[in-house]
Protein backbone atom coordinates (compact mmCIF):
# COMPACT_ATOMS: atom_id res chain seq x y z
CA UNK A 1 0.00 0.00 0.00
CA UNK A 2 2.71 2.34 0.97
CA UNK A 3 4.66 1.40 -2.14
CA UNK A 4 1.69 2.21 -4.34
CA UNK A 5 1.29 5.57 -2.70
CA UNK A 6 4.97 6.29 -3.18
CA UNK A 7 4.76 5.33 -6.85
CA UNK A 8 1.70 7.52 -7.35
CA UNK A 9 3.46 10.35 -5.63
CA UNK A 10 6.52 9.98 -7.86
CA UNK A 11 4.32 9.78 -10.97
CA UNK A 12 2.51 12.95 -10.01
CA UNK A 13 5.80 14.71 -9.43
CA UNK A 14 7.10 13.64 -12.85
CA UNK A 15 3.86 14.80 -14.46
CA UNK A 16 4.18 18.16 -12.79
CA UNK A 17 7.72 18.59 -14.01
CA UNK A 18 6.71 17.61 -17.50
CA UNK A 19 3.88 20.10 -17.44
CA UNK A 20 6.20 22.82 -16.15
CA UNK A 21 8.69 22.01 -18.87
CA UNK A 22 5.99 22.18 -21.53
CA UNK A 23 4.71 25.47 -20.21
CA UNK A 24 8.26 26.85 -20.13
CA UNK A 25 8.84 25.77 -23.70
CA UNK A 26 5.59 27.38 -24.77
CA UNK A 27 6.54 30.59 -23.00
CA UNK A 28 9.98 30.58 -24.62
CA UNK A 29 8.43 29.93 -28.00
CA UNK A 30 5.98 32.80 -27.51
CA UNK A 31 8.77 35.11 -26.39
CA UNK A 32 10.92 34.05 -29.32
CA UNK A 33 8.09 34.59 -31.78
CA UNK A 34 7.26 37.96 -30.27
CA UNK A 35 10.73 39.36 -31.00
CA UNK A 36 11.30 40.64 -34.54
CA UNK A 37 14.66 41.88 -35.74
CA UNK A 38 14.65 44.13 -38.80
CA UNK A 39 17.97 44.43 -40.62
CA UNK A 40 19.40 47.45 -42.37
CA UNK A 41 17.73 48.40 -45.72
CA UNK A 42 14.66 46.33 -44.84
CA UNK A 43 11.10 46.99 -43.69
CA UNK A 44 8.51 44.50 -42.37
CA UNK A 45 4.78 44.81 -42.90
CA UNK A 46 2.82 43.54 -39.87
CA UNK A 47 -0.86 42.62 -39.85
CA UNK A 48 -3.00 41.94 -36.80
CA UNK A 49 -5.75 39.44 -37.46
CA UNK A 50 -5.57 40.15 -41.21
CA UNK A 51 -5.48 43.94 -40.90
CA UNK A 52 -2.50 46.22 -41.48
CA UNK A 53 -0.92 47.02 -38.11
CA UNK A 54 2.44 48.68 -38.66
CA UNK A 55 5.61 48.98 -40.73
CA UNK A 56 8.65 47.90 -38.77
CA UNK A 57 11.92 49.74 -39.42
CA UNK A 58 15.50 48.77 -38.51
CA UNK A 59 15.97 47.38 -34.96
CA UNK A 60 14.21 45.21 -32.32
CA UNK A 61 10.44 45.01 -32.26
CA UNK A 62 7.89 43.06 -30.19
CA UNK A 63 4.66 41.67 -31.60
CA UNK A 64 1.88 39.53 -30.22
CA UNK A 65 2.27 35.98 -31.49
CA UNK A 66 -0.73 34.35 -33.16
CA UNK A 67 -2.47 37.74 -33.44
CA UNK A 68 0.33 39.67 -35.18
CA UNK A 69 2.03 38.37 -38.30
CA UNK A 70 4.79 39.64 -40.59
CA UNK A 71 3.13 39.35 -43.99
CA UNK A 72 5.86 40.89 -46.16
CA UNK A 73 9.55 41.69 -45.91
CA UNK A 74 10.44 44.58 -48.20
CA UNK A 75 13.99 45.33 -49.35
CA UNK A 76 14.75 49.05 -49.58
CA UNK A 77 17.83 48.55 -51.78
CA UNK A 78 17.89 49.61 -55.41
CA UNK A 79 16.61 46.85 -57.67
CA UNK A 80 17.53 46.07 -61.26
CA UNK A 81 15.08 44.33 -63.58
CA UNK A 82 16.01 43.25 -67.10
CA UNK A 83 12.85 42.89 -69.18
CA UNK A 84 12.73 40.65 -72.23
CA UNK A 85 12.66 42.24 -75.72
CA UNK A 86 9.40 43.90 -76.74
CA UNK A 87 8.26 44.41 -80.37
CA UNK A 88 7.83 48.10 -81.19
CA UNK A 89 6.80 49.74 -84.47
CA UNK A 90 8.50 52.97 -85.52
CA UNK A 91 6.91 55.89 -87.35
CA UNK A 92 8.19 54.57 -90.71
CA UNK A 93 6.58 51.15 -90.05
CA UNK A 94 9.70 49.21 -89.06
CA UNK A 95 9.22 46.60 -86.34
CA UNK A 96 12.15 46.51 -83.96
CA UNK A 97 12.87 44.57 -80.78
CA UNK A 98 13.81 46.56 -77.68
CA UNK A 99 14.79 45.16 -74.31
CA UNK A 100 15.02 47.51 -71.37
CA UNK A 101 16.68 47.61 -67.98
CA UNK A 102 14.85 49.41 -65.17
CA UNK A 103 16.49 50.55 -61.93
CA UNK A 104 13.98 51.22 -59.16
CA UNK A 105 13.79 51.56 -55.38
CA UNK A 106 10.93 51.02 -52.95
CA UNK A 107 10.29 54.18 -50.96
CA UNK A 108 6.95 53.30 -49.32
CA UNK A 109 6.69 49.65 -48.19
CA UNK A 110 3.00 50.03 -47.26
CA UNK A 111 2.03 51.33 -50.73
CA UNK A 112 4.26 48.73 -52.36
CA UNK A 113 2.52 45.92 -50.44
CA UNK A 114 -1.06 47.07 -50.87
CA UNK A 115 -0.91 49.41 -53.88
CA UNK A 116 -0.63 46.93 -56.76
CA UNK A 117 -0.62 43.21 -57.27
CA UNK A 118 2.68 41.93 -58.73
CA UNK A 119 4.48 45.30 -59.08
CA UNK A 120 7.26 43.94 -61.31
CA UNK A 121 4.80 42.67 -63.88
CA UNK A 122 3.02 46.01 -63.73
CA UNK A 123 6.28 47.89 -64.38
CA UNK A 124 7.13 45.61 -67.30
CA UNK A 125 3.77 46.15 -68.99
CA UNK A 126 3.89 49.87 -68.34
CA UNK A 127 7.40 50.03 -69.83
CA UNK A 128 6.28 48.21 -72.98
CA UNK A 129 3.29 50.49 -73.57
CA UNK A 130 5.37 53.61 -72.89
CA UNK A 131 8.02 52.51 -75.40
CA UNK A 132 5.36 51.89 -78.04
CA UNK A 133 3.96 55.39 -77.56
CA UNK A 134 7.36 57.13 -77.67
CA UNK A 135 8.99 55.17 -80.50
CA UNK A 136 5.79 55.29 -82.53
CA UNK A 137 6.52 58.99 -83.00
CA UNK A 138 10.12 58.41 -84.15
CA UNK A 139 11.62 57.03 -87.33
CA UNK A 140 14.16 54.23 -87.26
CA UNK A 141 17.22 56.46 -87.67
CA UNK A 142 16.01 58.78 -84.91
CA UNK A 143 15.34 55.81 -82.65
CA UNK A 144 18.86 54.49 -83.08
CA UNK A 145 20.43 57.87 -82.31
CA UNK A 146 18.11 59.09 -79.54
CA UNK A 147 18.62 56.59 -76.74
CA UNK A 148 19.23 59.22 -74.09
CA UNK A 149 16.05 61.09 -75.02
CA UNK A 150 13.99 57.88 -75.00
CA UNK A 151 15.49 56.80 -71.66
CA UNK A 152 14.63 60.13 -70.05
CA UNK A 153 11.03 60.11 -71.34
CA UNK A 154 10.40 56.50 -70.26
CA UNK A 155 11.89 57.13 -66.81
CA UNK A 156 9.73 60.23 -66.28
CA UNK A 157 6.52 58.44 -67.28
CA UNK A 158 7.31 55.33 -65.21
CA UNK A 159 8.24 57.42 -62.17
CA UNK A 160 4.93 59.26 -62.26
CA UNK A 161 2.93 56.05 -62.80
CA UNK A 162 4.68 54.04 -60.06
CA UNK A 163 4.61 56.76 -57.40
CA UNK A 164 1.24 55.55 -55.98
CA UNK A 165 2.80 52.08 -55.67
CA UNK A 166 5.60 53.33 -53.42
CA UNK A 167 8.21 52.82 -56.15
CA UNK A 168 10.81 55.34 -57.31
CA UNK A 169 12.20 54.67 -60.82
CA UNK A 170 15.82 55.79 -60.72
CA UNK A 171 16.94 55.04 -64.26
CA UNK A 172 15.82 53.37 -67.48
CA UNK A 173 18.24 52.08 -70.11
CA UNK A 174 17.53 50.72 -73.57
CA UNK A 175 19.80 47.69 -73.51
CA UNK A 176 19.40 46.62 -77.14
CA UNK A 177 17.62 47.94 -80.22
CA UNK A 178 17.38 45.13 -82.77
CA UNK A 179 16.04 46.01 -86.25
CA UNK A 180 14.86 43.31 -88.70
CA UNK A 181 17.53 41.28 -90.48
CA UNK A 182 17.04 42.93 -93.88
CA UNK A 183 17.30 46.37 -92.28
CA UNK A 184 20.50 45.31 -90.55
CA UNK A 185 22.00 44.13 -93.85
CA UNK A 186 21.04 47.39 -95.56
CA UNK A 187 22.58 49.38 -92.70
CA UNK A 188 25.77 47.33 -92.90
CA UNK A 189 26.01 47.97 -96.67
CA UNK A 190 25.42 51.67 -96.08
CA UNK A 191 28.11 51.83 -93.41
CA UNK A 192 30.51 49.90 -95.64
CA UNK A 193 29.86 52.29 -98.53
CA UNK A 194 30.35 55.26 -96.23
CA UNK A 195 33.68 53.88 -95.00
CA UNK A 196 34.82 53.27 -98.58
CA UNK A 197 33.80 56.82 -99.55
CA UNK A 198 35.76 58.28 -96.65
CA UNK A 199 38.73 56.13 -97.55
CA UNK A 200 38.61 57.34 -101.17
CA UNK A 201 38.39 60.97 -100.02
CA UNK A 202 41.34 60.55 -97.69
CA UNK A 203 43.37 58.85 -100.40
CA UNK A 204 42.56 61.62 -102.92
CA UNK A 205 43.44 64.31 -100.38
CA UNK A 206 46.72 62.53 -99.65
CA UNK A 207 47.59 62.30 -103.34
CA UNK A 208 46.67 65.95 -103.82
CA UNK A 209 48.82 67.00 -100.90
CA UNK A 210 51.69 64.88 -102.20
CA UNK A 211 51.43 66.44 -105.68
CA UNK A 212 51.40 69.93 -104.15
CA UNK A 213 54.47 69.19 -102.09
CA UNK A 214 56.29 67.76 -105.13
CA UNK A 215 55.36 70.83 -107.24
CA UNK A 216 56.45 73.21 -104.48
CA UNK A 217 59.72 71.31 -104.16
CA UNK A 218 60.38 71.51 -107.89
CA UNK A 219 59.50 75.20 -107.88
CA UNK A 220 61.89 75.93 -105.03
CA UNK A 221 64.56 73.87 -106.78
CA UNK A 222 64.18 75.89 -110.01
CA UNK A 223 64.26 79.19 -108.09
CA UNK A 224 67.34 78.17 -106.17
CA UNK A 225 69.08 77.07 -109.36
CA UNK A 226 68.20 80.38 -111.07
CA UNK A 227 69.45 82.39 -108.10
CA UNK A 228 72.64 80.38 -108.00
CA UNK A 229 73.18 80.90 -111.73
CA UNK A 230 72.47 84.61 -111.34
CA UNK A 231 74.94 84.95 -108.48
CA UNK A 232 77.53 83.02 -110.49
CA UNK A 233 77.08 85.35 -113.49
CA UNK A 234 77.31 88.42 -111.25
CA UNK A 235 80.46 87.10 -109.63
CA UNK A 236 81.90 86.26 -113.02
CA UNK A 237 81.05 89.75 -114.37
CA UNK A 238 82.55 91.43 -111.30
CA UNK A 239 85.65 89.34 -111.68
CA UNK A 240 85.94 90.22 -115.38
CA UNK A 241 85.43 93.93 -114.60
CA UNK A 242 88.08 93.82 -111.92
CA UNK A 243 90.47 92.08 -114.30
CA UNK A 244 89.82 94.66 -117.01
CA UNK A 245 90.42 97.45 -114.50
CA UNK A 246 93.75 96.00 -113.45
CA UNK A 247 94.82 95.50 -117.06
CA UNK A 248 93.88 99.07 -118.04
CA UNK A 249 95.68 100.52 -115.05
CA UNK A 250 98.79 98.63 -116.07
CA UNK A 251 98.59 99.63 -119.78
CA UNK A 252 95.60 101.95 -120.25
CA UNK A 253 93.76 101.94 -123.50
CA UNK A 254 92.23 104.98 -125.21
CA UNK A 255 88.73 104.04 -124.02
CA UNK A 256 89.90 103.60 -120.44
CA UNK A 257 91.66 106.98 -120.50
CA UNK A 258 88.46 108.57 -121.82
CA UNK A 259 86.36 107.07 -119.01
CA UNK A 260 88.85 108.15 -116.36
CA UNK A 261 88.96 111.65 -117.90
CA UNK A 262 85.19 111.89 -117.65
CA UNK A 263 85.41 110.94 -113.97
CA UNK A 264 88.02 113.63 -113.40
CA UNK A 265 85.92 116.15 -115.29
CA UNK A 266 82.96 115.40 -113.06
CA UNK A 267 85.10 116.03 -109.98
CA UNK A 268 86.39 119.30 -111.39
CA UNK A 269 82.84 120.42 -112.16
CA UNK A 270 81.99 120.07 -108.49
CA UNK A 271 84.72 122.64 -107.58
CA UNK A 272 84.77 126.44 -107.45
CA UNK A 273 85.42 127.02 -111.14
CA UNK A 274 83.13 129.52 -112.84
CA UNK A 275 84.15 128.49 -116.30
CA UNK A 276 84.29 124.97 -117.62
CA UNK A 277 85.44 124.32 -121.15
CA UNK A 278 84.34 121.03 -122.66
CA UNK A 279 85.69 120.23 -126.12
CA UNK A 280 83.29 119.04 -128.76
CA UNK A 281 85.45 116.05 -129.44
CA UNK A 282 85.81 114.73 -125.88
CA UNK A 283 87.05 111.42 -127.14
CA UNK A 284 90.32 113.16 -128.19
CA UNK A 285 92.74 112.95 -125.28
CA UNK A 286 94.65 116.13 -126.33
CA UNK A 287 91.50 118.22 -126.33
CA UNK A 288 90.52 116.78 -122.96
CA UNK A 289 93.90 117.69 -121.42
CA UNK A 290 93.69 121.23 -122.82
CA UNK A 291 90.23 121.65 -121.36
CA UNK A 292 91.42 120.46 -117.98
CA UNK A 293 94.42 122.84 -118.11
CA UNK A 294 92.24 125.84 -118.94
CA UNK A 295 89.89 124.95 -116.13
CA UNK A 296 92.68 124.72 -113.60
CA UNK A 297 94.16 128.06 -114.80
CA UNK A 298 90.84 129.86 -114.47
CA UNK A 299 90.39 128.50 -110.98
CA UNK A 300 93.85 129.72 -109.88
CA UNK A 301 93.26 133.25 -111.25
CA UNK A 302 89.99 133.51 -109.36
CA UNK A 303 91.65 132.46 -106.11
CA UNK A 304 94.49 135.07 -106.58
CA UNK A 305 91.97 137.81 -107.28
CA UNK A 306 90.09 136.98 -104.13
CA UNK A 307 93.29 137.15 -102.09
CA UNK A 308 94.20 140.63 -103.48
CA UNK A 309 90.78 142.00 -102.57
Amino acid sequence: MNNAIILLSKGATIGVWIAVAVIALVILFIVFKSIVIVHQTEAFIVERIGKYKATLDVGWHFIIPIFDKVVKKVSLKEHVVDFKPQPVITKDNVTIQIDTVVFYQITDPHAYTYGVNNPINAIENLTATTLRNIIGELELDSTLTSRDVINAKVRLILDEATDPWGIKVRRVELKNIIPPRDIQEAMEKQMRAERERREAILRAEGEKRSAILVAEGEKESVVLKAEAKKEALIAEAEGAAQAIKLINEASPSKQYITIRSLDTLAKVANGNATKLFIPSNIADLTSLVAALTETVKTTNEKQNKNEEE
